[in-house]
């Protein structure tokens, strides 16, 4: 994996093999679906991953449960992505490439197979690796 991964401009396929496996609505979009299942979607419009691409904001779907709850697992790195001052994009990126400290894998699939102070933990190491 390049070291300057998180410091590069993410390229357009990137965007679009998320779109193609999980989907990537518009942030209008899932604002819409959560009015349409929940009185006030507003405390989980907050929590969302948005990434922003070109002039749009978009909502990677790997974050979503089928009900269009949050996965509790997203949600609690997505928060530690925060107070690491980690951009959103680049979050979004890092939940879809291999990981050294994953053993190659991808930490997308393993949000509902391993516990999340175990994702957690790479994702610091991936971050602070880079910092220093």
């Amino acid at each position: 994996m390049p070291a300057d991964l998180y410091r590069s401009p993410i390229p357009e396929p990137f965007w679009e093999r998320i779109r193609n496996e999980y989907g990537l609505p518009t942030l209008e979009q899932v604002h819409e679906r959560l009015s349409a299942v929940q009185e006030d979607p507003k405390p989980v419009m907050r929590q969302l991953l948005r990434v922003f691409v070109g002039e749009g904001a978009y909502c990677p779907g790997f974050q979503f449960r089928p009900d269009l709850s949050l996965d509790p697992v997203v949600a609690e790195l997505f928060d530690r992505a925060m107070e690491l001052r980690i951009p959103h994009n680049y979050f979004a990126l890092w939940m879809m490439v291999p990981s050294p400290a994953l053993q190659g894998r991808r930490p997308v699939d393993l949000r509902n197979r391993c516990a999340a102070s175990t994702l957690v933990a790479a994702l610091e190491r991936a971050f602070t690796s880079m910092a220093a």
